[in-house]
This record gives structure tokens, sequence and C-alpha cells, in this order.
């Protein structure tokens, strides 16, 4: 029930306005979002760079309703690289369709996703498509495996969510097109019909689908915080013989510090999620409702910082 509120609430715009407002609400937001303008994202990523820490930026907000919004969001995007590749950031980019005008028409998404994507190949960077609700899981692949990995093979990346009982053929598919594949839990609320409604279930598709993708995948990124999971894709590749250089752990911005400085100082590649933009809010209520534990585990951590404890 917690679950089904957070994600009901994150789709409400009257909320939102009075959230936004509360300086309270800002505080504890900025803990895991960088911030609402792309200078305060970019000094969240140099600060990361230092620690060892790669970032993949993301500008908040998901589907456009008109031509000029996926224009102008697409603009942004091209200013995010212009800056990362005139500061030397170690960083990539991470976007959604909708954002560049999916819901209004594929030809536009796909014109626009070439100026982006043709921008990045010209700076030797990397986008990757976030994965949206299940209702865009199949047209983000289609158009991803068609029309826009075979020109950018080097540029472009896909992520995959491990509660789609799909999601076992689509590491199949992207083993076998060699591209890179985020693999993550997934955080939208999605029926019975297309998704592992147990956490355990989901947990068990992640495992067996990490272990493929470690053993066959494209320097695959580990999108988790679970420090169990963490653990087996660490005896994995011992047990494989999988070289630490083939992958990378990922997480978000702001949880799990003290985990990704320690996967760092062992030798893994740690990349964090940098969320900004002005529409934080959904952003925030759909990471509390993708484990309704987390509520208790973001307060908890943001009153040690508080009160000067330590950081994780």
């Amino acid at each position: 029930m917690l679950r089904s509120t957070l994600l009901y609430l994150s789709n409400q715009p009257r909320v939102f306005r009075f959230v936004r407002n509360n300086r309270l609400a800002k505080k504890f937001a900025k803990r895991f979002v960088a911030g609402e303008r792309l200078d305060e994202a970019l000094v969240a990523v140099k600060a990361l760079n230092a620690k060892g820490i790669t970032a993949s930026l993301d500008l908040l907000g998901e589907s456009v309703t008109n031509e000029r919004e996926a224009h102008s969001a697409a603009s942004e995007y091209l200013t995010i690289l212009d800056r990362i590749h005139e500061q030397q950031l170690d960083a990539n980019v991470s976007v959604k369709l909708t954002a560049m005008g999916l819901d209004i028409s594929e030809e536009l998404c796909v014109s626009i996703m070439h100026d982006v994507l043709g921008r990045a190949q010209a700076y030797s960077s990397f986008v990757r498509l976030d994965m949206e609700s299940s209702a865009y899981t199949e047209r983000t692949l289609r158009l991803f495996e068609e029309r826009l990995y075979p020109v950018y093979k080097a540029n472009v990346g896909i992520v995959l969510q491990s509660y789609l009982y799909r999601t076992s053929s689509d590491v199949e598919r992207a083993i076998q097109t060699k591209c890179r594949v985020r693999l993550c839990k997934g955080a939208y609320k999605e029926p019975a019909s297309v998704a592992f409604p147990d956490k355990r279930e989901v947990d068990a598709n992640y495992v067996k689908c990490m272990h493929v993708l470690l053993e066959q995948g494209t320097y695959p990124g580990i999108a988790t915080h679970d420090p169990v999971i963490i653990n087996e894709a660490k005896r994995f590749v011992a047990e494989h013989g999988i070289d630490r250089s083939r992958f990378e752990f990922q997480m978000l911005y702001g949880i799990r510090r003290d985990m990704q400085e320690q996967l760092v100082k062992e030798g893994y590649g740690m990349r964090v999620y940098v969320p900004f933009g002005t529409q934080w809010y959904p952003y925030l209520m759909r990471r509390l409702a993708e484990r309704p534990a987390n509520v208790a585990f973001i307060t908890g951590n943001v009153m040690r910082e508080m009160i000067g404890g330590r950081k994780s």
C-alpha cells in the first residue's frame, strides 16, 4: 500500500508545486538530486570524479507534449554533452525517449536522438537510453536496435529491468547485438501480467540476468545498492575469472556513498547516476516507491548527516 501511495503522489502536480516551494523538502531532496541547474550537477560530477567515481548525468523530466518541448529538451542535452567535454569530466548522459518526443512521433524522436548521439559520437562519449514503464519497453528496444544502435554502436546503450518477465530474453537479444546494458530492478508500478509481483522473484531474476551479462555481455552496468547482490557479483566474477575492467557497478546519487567509495578502493568500476533539474519530485517519489524500506533508510541517512554523523 505504501508503494502504491508513493507512486500515486509522484504523479500529482499540485503536490509537487507545494513541495517544490517547501524549504525542508528541497533540503531533503538535495541529498539525492544534484540540484535544479546544470552548473550544480557539474560540481557534483567533479566531486565524484575526484573520488575515482564516474557519472551519468540525467536531466529530470519525462514525456513532452509538443515538438517545441522535445527540441528544447534535446538542446539541453547537447549543452550537457558540450559542458562535460569542455570540463573534461568523466561522465556520460542518460536520456528518456519520451523526453525526446516519443509520444508525439517516432520520426521526431529518432531525428532528435540522431542529433544527440551525433554530438556524443563527436566527443567519443556515451548516451544511455533509460527504460520507462513497460508500455514503452518494446518501442524503446525496437528503435534502439533498428534505428539508433546500428549507427552509433560505441555511443549508445540501453537499460533492462529485472522485474519484467521478458527481461531474460531481452538480455539474450542484447548479447547477440553486443550492446551495453544497464541492469536495474525497475521503479514503475506494473501489473502482475508483465512483472514479478514478489521482491524475491525480482531479485532472483536480477541475479540470473546479471550472471549472463557478466559472463557474455559487453561492459554491463550492474545497477544495485543491494549488498547481497553486489557480493554475489563479486563472487561470480572471481569464480569465473572475469576481469573487473569488463563491467562496472552503478548506484544512485546520494545512496550508499560508503559502499560506492569502498568498491572503488577494491578496484571495481563505479558509476553514479546523477539526476538534476526542476522535476526532482516525481523522481524522488519513485525512488522511495521502488523499495518502501528506503523511506526509513533515507530518513536515517539524512538525520545522521544533519547531526554530523558518518556519511553513508
